[in-house]
């Protein structure tokens, strides 16, 4: 099972849980239906749009309202907690989760006593909660930006609003930061650092980096390192190594980009839209059938 779990800014959305489809722009989730303009939406959208290319079961999706007040965020945490254990996933994606101690460290319990530990995936709020409970080895892919990526070097910041400033936001030193973040134990041991070149990580080193195509309206456009996310997690999920799902996504994301043709005005469901045709242009021009020899993630 592919589960993905995360909140939405809507007060009065209550906990819903279920499988997760796309059909004509919208996300279904059990019984409700949303439009994947950013945030968790896009990140659950892109993985149930790569699930559906790739012939995998729909995800299975957690979802609860939180506008930074936490009451969602702690409703998540509380079902995933008491649950984990009977939905048995093999990989899943936590997503924008208030960062809460106590509840962290009781997901995180449930989590570690679960026989076949599934590949955990951490982006935004659940990200920074992971690293600051000590506990980022335990995870095993992040996809930071650059800034959260500083966060992550900043052994002594306790949420990217406090990270120091003399290591906020330096482009030119991405690969110093990730050297840091690993040496100060901050981050797992792969890392997809997303930005105007995508940093792919394994125990600290770079393995692989992805520029092109370099769209500059896309730098504007919001969700599109939540579908970096989705998409991620869905291609584990189909077997793939999590350093080739690093990489096939980073590509598939810019060339989707730039199918659509984006101005400031595109939203993110039109270039989730173009995920299919991307994710074939790279099987034929890049991958050439290697994914026909790839271990699992469990092999990695």
């Amino acid at each position: 099972m592919l589960l993905l779990a995360g909140t939405i800014p809507d007060p009065g959305l209550p906990l819903i849980y279920g499988r997760a489809r796309i059909k004509n722009d919208r996300l279904f989730i059990g019984e409700r239906t949303f439009y994947p303009k950013r945030g968790t939406p896009s990140m659950i959208g892109t993985a149930a749009t790569i699930c559906q290319i790739i012939g995998l079961d729909e995800p299975y999706c957690v979802i609860a309202g939180d506008i930074g007040k936490g009451d969602g965020s702690k409703i998540v945490y509380d079902y995933l907690t008491e649950n984990i254990h009977t939905l048995k996933p093999t990989v899943c994606s936590f997503h924008y989760i208030m960062p809460d101690l106590i509840l962290h460290h009781k997901l995180f319990c449930a989590l570690e006593k679960i026989k076949n530990k599934p590949f955990l995936v951490a982006d935004a709020g659940y990200m920074y909660i992971a690293k600051m409970s000590g506990c980022a080895d335990f995870y095993d892919l992040f996809t930071p930006d650059i800034g959260e990526l500083a966060f992550l070097a900043d052994e002594k910041s306790p949420h990217p609003f406090y990270t120091r400033g003399f290591i906020f936001h330096r482009h030119d030193e991405v690969e110093d930061f990730i050297t840091k973040a690993y040496e100060t134990k901050g981050t797992p041991r792969f890392l997809l650092v997303k930005g105007f070149v995508d940093f792919i990580c394994e125990n600290g080193i770079v393995l692989k980096k992805v520029a092109e195509p370099n769209i500059e309206a896309l730098e504007c456009i919001g969700g599109t390192g939540d579908t970096i996310t989705g998409m991620v997690a869905g291609l584990i999920f189909g077997g793939h190594q999590a350093i080739d799902a690093c990489h096939i996504s980073a590509m598939v994301n810019r060339v989707a980009g730039s199918l659509c043709n984006p101005t400031p005005a595109t939203q993110v469901i039109e270039i989730i839209r173009c995920i299919p045709e991307a994710l074939e242009i790279i099987r034929k021009e890049y991958l050439n059938g290697r994914q026909q020899n790839s271990k699992t993630h469990r092999n990695c």
